[in-house]
Formats: C-alpha cells, sequence, structure tokens
C-alpha cells in the first residue's frame, strides 16, 4: 500500500512550506532515512528525509510550488503500484481485509464507516482480539481495541497492571515518598519548624500495607476499566498456538489476531551463592517487613539506585556495586556522575563502580559478597537488581522469531507471525510502561484497521525517582557529539531558581543539546525537582519538532522549576539571562 510524504509542519506558526528541489525523482528508488526533497518554511530552509522505504511513485507537486502543512506531497510504495489520488488520501484496512477510501487523516465518521463493514460473524469463544498480559501494553490494547468497535478477551495470569504497577514503578514509588518525607524531617529545624521530637521509628508492617493499598486501588481501576469498556476478562496462564486460539485452563478461546502483550521478568546472574534467600529481588524486597543494617545492591541501573536510596533513607548502610564506570549508565554521563556524587554526600550511599560480582558466601545469616578486584562486602541482605529480561512463559509453542531473547517486532509492533503483535517489554524496545501504553495502543489499531500506524518512540522520555530526581529525552552529550560531531551546549543550574532555594532542593542543573544548523534540539537531561514532570514538557517540544529559536519564543510561570528548562535552552544562543556571560 502507498504511503504518503506530506509537506510537515516544522514548528507551530508555520502554515505552508516551498518545495525548493525534489533530490528523488519518480521512480527513483528511496530507502528510510534518504533525502527526499528540500523545502523552505518562513524560517529555515530544511531538507526532508524518507520515512518508509520504496519507489517514489508520484510527486504531487513539483518544484517551486507553495503547499499547506499536512498536505500530501507524494508517494512512496512498491515498484508497478498506482496511485490514483489527486487529493491527499489514504487507504484503511477494514477489519475484514476489505480496503477503503478515507481522507489521510481519518475523520471519526470515516472510522466508524471502516468498522462498520461487514464482517464474518463470530462464535461465542471467538475474538477479533485476544490479548495475552494485562500488563499496561496489554490493558491499553484491549481498552483500545473495544473504543474501535471490536470484540476483545483479555487473559492474565495474576493480577492487572503488570510489573510496573504490581512490583516496579507504583510500589517503589509510594516508599520513595517515604523518603523524600524523612528528608523534609531533617530540614525542618532550618526553614524554622520545631518538632516536640526528632525521634521516629519504621513501621515496616503498615509501610508494605500502605503500598499493598495503593497497588489494590489501581490494580481494581484497571479491571473496572475493562469491564466498562465490555472487555472479556479470562484470568489464568494462556498458552497461545500459532492457530490463534488461547488454553487457560480447560478453556480454549480463539483471536483473528493475538496480542503478546506478556511483559517481562526479574533478570538473573549465574555465579555461586546466588539462590540464597538472603538475596532478595525486586519484586522480594518491596514485601520485606524488617530493615536490615546493611544491604548490598547488585546492579546500579534505576532500580538498584531508587530502592538502595530508600533503605539509606531508613538507615541502612547501602552499597552500590556495578559493572559500568558509573550508576544508571544509559543517562548523560555528566547527569549520572552529579547523582552518584549527591547520594553518597547527602545519603551516605557508597558506589563500587567498574566491578563485578564474583561469588557470594553465606555465614552466620550474613552475606558475603567477593568481588572482580579483590573487595569484599559484608551485607545482610543483598538486591539482584541487573534489570529485566522478556517473559515468553506460554508462548512456547510459536515458532516466533526472536533477538537476543526478545521477541522480534517491524514497527507495527507485528512479530514474525502475520496477524500475531508484541508490543511492550515482551519486545524489549524500550523497557518503559509509559512506551508500553502507546505501543499497546498501536497494536490493536493495526490489528483491526490493519498495519497504518507505526511506533515513533525515539522521543519518550525516561526519568528516575530519586532525590534529587533524574530525566532525559533524545541523545545523551556522548551520543549526540559522536553522530553529529558539533554540537551545542546550554546549561542552568537550580542553584539560581528562586522556587528551587525557597524548597531547599536548589541542587542540580538542566541541560540541552542542539545541532547548529538548524537548532533542532537531539536531547534534554535534568538533574533536579521535579525533572520527571519538567521532561514532559521537552519531550513534547521534540516531537513537535521545535526549534532552539522557537522555544525561545515561549513564556514560563515565575517562580517554577521549569524556569530551569528555559534557561538553558537560552544558553544555547548564549543568550541566558541568569547564566554568567560566556567566554568568547
Amino acid at each position: 500500500m502507498a504511503v504518503e510524504v506530506i509537506m510537515p509542519k516544522l514548528g507551530v506558526d508555520m502554515q505552508e512550506g516551498e518545495i525548493l528541489e525534489w533530490k528523488k525523482q519518480e521512480g527513483d528508488v528511496v530507502n528510510e532515512g534518504d533525502i527526499l526533497l528540500e523545502i523552505m518554511s518562513d524560517k529555515t530552509n530544511m531538507e526532508l528525509e524518507a520515512e518508509d522505504s520504496g519507489v517514489l511513485l508520484k510527486i504531487v507537486h513539483q518544484a517551486g510550488e507553495t503547499v499547506p502543512v499536512t498536505e500530501v506531497i507524494a508517494y512512496i510504495g512498491a515498484e508497478g503500484e498506482s496511485v490514483e489520488a489527486p487529493s491527499a488520501s489514504a487507504i484503511i484496512t477494514a477489519a475484514d481485509g476489505q480496503s477503503v477510501t478515507a481522507p489521510a487523516q481519518p475523520s471519526k465518521e470515516a472510522v466508524a464507516e471502516v468498522a462498520a463493514q461487514p464482517k464474518e460473524a463470530l462464535g461465542a469463544d471467538e475474538y477479533d482480539i485476544v490479548v495475552v498480559g494485562g500488563g499496561p501494553a496489554g490493558y491499553y490494547a484491549a481498552i483500545r481495541g473495544a473504543q474501535l468497535g471490536g470484540k476483545i478477551a483479555i487473559v492474565e495470569k495474576s493480577e492487572f497492571g503488570g510489573t510496573c504497577l504490581n512490583k516496579g514503578c507504583i510500589p517503589t514509588k509510594t516508599y520513595l515518598k517515604n523518603a523524600e518525607i524523612l528528608d523534609g524531617l531533617k530540614i525542618a529545624a532550618g526553614r524554622g519548624i520545631n518538632l516536640a521530637s526528632t525521634n521516629y521509628s519504621i513501621d515496616m508492617d503498615k509501610t508494605v500495607a500502605f503500598k499493598d493499598g495503593v497497588v489494590k486501588t489501581l490494580t481494581g481501576g484497571v479491571r473496572g476499566l475493562l469491564k466498562a469498556n465490555k472487555v472479556e476478562i479470562f484470568n489464568g496462564l494462556g498458552q497461545v498456538n500459532p492457530d490463534k486460539t488461547v488454553v487457560i485452563g480447560d478453556k480454549v478461546i480463539k483471536g483473528r489476531h493475538i496480542i503478546l502483550a506478556t511483559g517481562s521478568k526479574v533478570s538473573r546472574i549465574n555465579i555461586p551463592g546466588i539462590d540464597s534467600p538472603l538475596v532478595l529481588t525486586s519484586d522480594d524486597i518491596l514485601d520485606l517487613k524488617e530493615i536490615p543494617s546493611s544491604l548490598a545492591v547488585i546492579g546500579g541501573g534505576v532500580v538498584g539506585v531508587e530502592l538502595g536510596l530508600v533503605y539509606a533513607a531508613y538507615g541502612t548502610e547501602v552499597t552500590v556495586i556495578e559493572m559500568a564506570d558509573r550508576i544508571i549508565p544509559a543517562m548523560d554521563k555528566e547527569v549520572s556522575l552529579e547523582l552518584q556524587r549527591i547520594l553518597a554526600k547527602k545519603h551516605g550511599m557508597k558506589f563500587l563502580t567498574s566491578t563485578s560480582l564474583s561469588e557470594i558466601v553465606e555465614h552466620g545469616n550474613q552475606l558475603t559478597l567477593k568481588l572482580a578486584d579483590g573487595t569484599e562486602i559484608v551485607a545482610d541482605k543483598a538486591l539482584l537488581s541487573i534489570g529485566r529480561v522478556p517473559q515468553l512463559k506460554g508462548l512456547e509453542n510459536l515458532d516466533l522469531e526472536l533477538e537476543r531473547g526478545r521477541i522480534k517486532v517491524d514497527a507495527y509492533q507485528e512479530t514474525s507471525i502475520k496477524g500475531i503483535y508484541a508490543p511492550g517489554d515482551v519486545n524489549g524496545t524500550k523497557m518503559l510502561a509509559h512506551a508500553a501504553y502507546r505501543m499497546g495502543e498501536i497494536a490493536a489499531e493495526n490489528a483491526l484497521r490493519g498495519n497504518t500506524r507505526k511506533a515513533h518512540l525515539d522521543f519518550t522520555p525516561a526519568a528516575v525517582y530519586t532525590h534529587p530526581e533524574v530525566a532525559m529525552v533524545g541523545l545523551t552529550e556522548d551520543q549526540a557529539r559522536e553522530q553529529y560531531g558539533e554540537i551545542l551546549v546550554g546549561k542552568n543550574s537550580f542553584a539560581g531558581n528562586g522556587r528551587a532555594i525557597a524548597s531547599n532542593e536548589a541542587e542540580g542543573f538542566v541541560k540541552v543539546i542542539s545541532e547548529p544548523k538548524y537548532h533542532e534540539i537531539l536531547g534534554v537531561h535534568i538533574i533536579g525537582p521535579a525533572a520527571a514532570e519538567i521532561i514532559n514538557e521537552a519531550a513534547t517540544i521534540m516531537e513537535m519538532e521545535l526549534t532552539i529559536d522557537e522555544v525561545a519564543q515561549s513564556i514560563h510561570g515565575h517562580p517554577t522549576f521549569s524556569e530551569v528548562l528555559y534557561e538553558a535552552v537560552m544558553d544555547v544562543l548564549g543568550e541566558a539571562i541568569h547564566n554568567p556571560p560566556k567566554r568568547k
């Protein structure tokens, strides 16, 4: 099916663009990433890359023409494919495989018309989509499928909400709030709040119970949403077969399409002593009802550092062991090292980097962790936190193409088996709940409409909920220099931000990375208060392809933490008011 090339909207004020030159001509082979044409808006010239591979079938608007934004200017498709579309149009595939012509941006009426196309009746145990797994990707896919008029079933072996809600993001953030409260107690006297006593104790029974209550509220909410959308729920492990049947105990159901959203599980390492009951996974430690005097964290990634901080706030002596040269190595190096410095200084956490674990010895209800560099760490408990791997249980009968233990999918989230999709952690693309939401939504739409929507995840934000928080979107400084060579970097510190100073949170900074030609934003990195919130603004800016110059025209409220993002953007131009002048 031919793919449209449209006149892009390069900025909030752009209404039309002039085609300066076509770099490819009708009949030319085009690869994804090839330069197709050069356009000019009221701000700048820009080369446009092809988003798909194929043959340039038809050029609708020639060089010299001025075209409104979002209007079709060309078509790319298979060799020999005919295009009969003088105006912007797209082919939408109905659930039964029939095709209808609809506007390039389908209206609600057009979508309804497609959904209403006649299709073969479904039996009692047959569904348009059977979703296997009730985590973020799964329940999003199920509800989106129901919104589009499909008959949907979902199979979940335990609780809805997946790892994030039950054993990851939400429970961890509940505990991190406790750590934040304890931090507040420490600074209360300096702010004029004199407590009758500074003594406190931690009731872990109540802590765990509160966490469980939060989780129960949210899992019940997900189940309620599924029922409200008339998604049929099956509880139990689903065994999926190549003929798109799913066996749950003695029950067999069948889907026209299958969405595998089985998520991920804790990764383990095979070293002597790793099976000691004193070695806890990130799942286990969330139900721990005692506070160990010492804790060794095996792995300095997001979960390890977050949970390590929780127990450091409780008074536990925490040592983090990380193979890389710094904690959370996927983050920008400057941000990662600053977080490591702050956590060591403010919370007393110890970090052993550039080393690995070779053996664990249990003796006298304690652990001795032997490291590759000869160091030995003695601790009451150890937390194994080296990441997660796809959960493939129940999928053994499928001959799916895998890549390093992950289900291989295309941009439409479809696997090597036609009609079977695999969004979320199970494909290992972006193991984040919010990325799984988007992938699940896209998988459902493609299952019911035909493969018409791709997953674009380049500007997915990521955050670490430590104190201070850390967040990022796009390329790190090292990655940007490797890909672009010359780059521009702007920074601004929370040390000069009014709200941060008033809140006792004046540590950290925002870094903005740009390329020098068009001032396109390549990456944003934050360490400081509300970083996980501010990064969403940065992700939206990058998704909308706003340039540094366009963001510079915005006005940020005062006093707010987000002013630091604005000042960092201005610093790219050398115009930040609250930064010292840059040396020439």
